[in-house]
């Protein structure tokens, strides 16, 4: 099942007069002059929005009327309100996909695609950095946004920090959950992993052809189902759900505040004002300050973190000097 924010007009239409009247019933034949179509396609309509996850209450003589809104991270429900200007305002939604970053890769070079999401409900491959697999259960919100930057590409090293930035502020203001930064692009609570980022690139000449950004976000998930599978991996270091079970909270709430809040900070890159997002990231990081042992391609090095450098490289003192790592993975 797949649907894009583009599509689908008409059973949006029945859903939008459905919400704005939430509080009354409508009848078929209200929806059927409104809306120009037949009692016959307004049914459908609403047989297909109740497959959706939506709860219509239905009763003779009275109509309809929406009683619950889905769960389901579908277009319509991230674009409605969302104040970006370019970012999500095209959506392709799967309920289940080998790899978000799979079908942005496919489209990516497409001009009219800058700022382009793609969201799945589950993932069977999803990707993580360096070639892992990226577990990706129901109830986690896996996503990937196209972006045809204008920075330059020496700047492509910061997009996760931005992107971690963004999202850990999202969730502060959605949930009123606060969370840490640890580098390279980790979102964890307390202290264990709940979201991950991954960057897919299309250089040519010095020239960002396209950039792919991809979001893991354990939203409401089982973490224990989660840790079974990767509990063995080297670097393993916890699991946690941002959201129980019985959280109300929509995740297509937190899929439009991260939006708003990515673009809003990618703005600041594409500005130059490097400085900011250092200071931004370093304010909500658990790195900094903080003795750590780093798994590089080399082997393992142990130093205090002491910042991060203008790239988004971290620098640590290593045999009592300075030295700066440009990826690998850390513990505490």
């Amino acid at each position: 099942m797949s649907y894009s924010a583009h599509e689908n007009v008409g059973l949006i239409k029945v859903l939008q007069l459905l919400k704005a009247h939430h509080s009354e019933y409508l009848s078929g034949e209200d929806l059927s002059e409104v809306l120009k179509i037949s009692r016959v396609a307004v049914w459908k309509h609403i047989k297909k929005i109740q497959a959706l996850g939506y709860e219509i209450e239905s009763k003779q003589n009275l109509g309809y009327r929406l009683t619950k809104i889905t769960d389901l991270m579908l277009p319509w429900e991230i674009t409605d309100g969302l104040k970006t200007k370019n970012i999500g305002r095209k959506i392709y939604y799967f309920d289940k996909i080998d790899s978000t970053q799979n079908f942005a890769s496919t489209i990516a070079n497409n001009k009219a695609e800058d700022g382009t999401i793609i969201i799945s409900e589950t993932q069977d491959s999803g990707k993580g950095r360096l070639g892992r697999d990226w577990v990706s259960p129901r109830g986690g919100i896996w996503l990937s946004v196209i972006l045809h930057p204008r920075f330059d590409v020496a700047k492509i090293t910061l997009v996760p920090l931005v992107a971690s930035i963004a999202l850990s502020s999202a969730i502060q203001k959605t949930l009123d959950v606060k969370t840490e930064l640890k580098w390279p692009n980790d979102v964890t609570l307390r202290g264990k992993k709940i979201a991950g980022m991954i960057i897919d690139a299309s250089i040519e000449s010095s020239n960002i052809e396209s950039l792919i950004l991809g979001v893991g976000i354990n939203f409401r998930v089982n973490p224990d189902e989660i840790e079974k599978k990767i509990r063995k991996k080297e670097n393993f270091y916890g699991v946690a759900t941002l959201v129980n079970q019985n959280d109300k909270t929509k995740p297509a709430k937190l899929v439009q505040a991260f939006l708003e809040e990515f673009e809003k900070t990618l703005n600041l890159l594409s500005e130059g004002k490097i400085s900011k997002i250092i200071k931004d990231w370093t304010a909500n990081s658990s790195t900094i300050g903080k003795t750590i042992t780093l798994s590089t391609s080399n082997g393992k090095i142990t130093g205090k973190a002491i910042k991060l450098d203008t790239d988004g490289g971290l620098i640590i003192t290593y045999k009592s000097k300075p030295t700066k790592i440009m990826a690998g993975d850390i513990s505490y």
